[in-house]
């Protein structure tokens, strides 16, 4: 019997080969957004390890959008001639290539991780001005950000909708918007960190609407049959901010808008936020949102092993296993899961001298 992990799932036009997905995952290795032979080994590694979807890191909309100035770009189209070659490559391996459309908002302008990870002032090299719905900043010894005017929340959409556009040219067929993690389009839903009184903030439907008007943008230039996604932070982890509830109507209402599958993360927007960090922690928000929304999810959240990753999907809380860290460490992960569920998939033939066998 085929183990769950290992059928194929279908998604409008695109067949994945398995539900084993290459979260996106910041690499910090670009200059001015482009791609180069990093991202084309790191990722088309993971292809070769035999992934059914591999989803670029956050791709920024926009050189103020990124996260730092070494962030990955989709803001230009000269970015397009790499990104081409890395989806190429990605698909001769059987793969399919997804990119995640991202703008940081107030955590833009920072220093790399293995810099100290710390916001860059304005006025200092590599630094620039970040923009949130309200000025407020992520920690009090960050410097506050520019609220966005009507203005700057249309270059945001058109921003979205130009870097969709880029990501067809590229090659991708699966495009994600970027909506957890404390970034731009989260800090718009939490009422912790919008606090605008126009028609983008105060009540629930005041700031999901950025959102929704992202997807609309986006749905005018992407093909009604390659998917979309959205991550959501389904969880604050903070009384007062946005919660699963929130979430799960949120769910509803991206599936009338067209949205196929909600990649269900946590937190991010909170500094200081407790998190009970464990094995899975975050399956059962996936299961909540699949169960009470109707919609297909991916579970992501300390994954590791090939079993746990199987009972989630026996257990109905998600369609897809999108796993990060375990896949930095084996970027074969998926080779070795079918191993361990005692299943036989075609490794690249490269490789098949040092297949195991039972």
């Amino acid at each position: 019997m085929t183990p769950q992990l290992f059928t194929p799932y279908k998604i409008k036009s695109i067949e994945l080969r398995n539900r084993i997905v290459v979260s996106p995952m910041c690499e910090y290795s670009s200059k001015d957004g482009f791609a180069n032979n990093w991202h084309l080994v790191h990722l088309g590694a993971r292809a070769v390890g035999g992934a059914g979807l591999i989803i670029t890191e956050a791709a920024a909309i926009s050189p103020e959008g990124r996260i730092s100035y070494a962030d990955l770009g989709i803001y230009k189209d000269e970015h397009i001639e790499k990104l081409k070659e890395i989806t190429g490559f990605i698909h001769q391996q059987g793969a399919v290539a997804g990119i995640q459309l991202a703008h940081a908002g107030r955590k833009a302008s920072h220093q790399t991780p293995w810099d100290g990870n710390a916001q860059i002032p304005s006025n200092q090299l590599n630094g620039w001005k970040s923009f949130a719905p309200s000025a407020i900043p992520f920690t009090a010894t960050e410097e506050a950000p520019v609220e966005l005017d009507k203005a700057g929340i249309e270059k945001v959409k058109a921003d979205f909708k130009a870097a969709a556009a880029r990501a067809l040219e590229a090659g991708f067929k699966v495009i994600e918007i970027h909506g957890a993690h404390g970034y731009l389009i989260h800090q718009f839903l939490s009422p912790i960190s919008n606090q605008r009184t126009d028609e983008y903030g105060g009540s629930f439907e005041n700031r999901i609407r950025l959102l929704l008007e992202i997807i609309e943008g986006i749905k005018q230039v992407w093909p009604d049959n390659l998917p979309l996604f959205v991550r959501i932070s389904a969880t604050e982890w903070t009384e007062g901010g946005w919660s699963i509830e929130n979430s799960v109507e949120l769910a509803k209402l991206l599936k009338q808008a067209g949205i196929d599958l909600i990649d269900c993360s946590t937190g991010g927007n909170v500094a200081g936020a407790k998190i009970p960090v464990g094995p899975g922690y975050q399956a059962p928000f996936a299961a909540q949102v699949r169960a009470q929304a109707d919609i297909p999810t991916g579970a992501v959240g300390l994954i590791t092993e090939a079993q746990q990753a199987e009972d989630i999907l026996q257990a109905g809380d998600a369609d897809l296993i999108i796993i990060a860290r375990e896949i930095l460490r084996d970027p074969h992960f998926p080779l070795r899961a079918a191993h361990q569920l005692g299943y036989d998939i075609k490794w690249p033939v490269q490789y098949e001298r040092a297949k195991w066998h039972k």
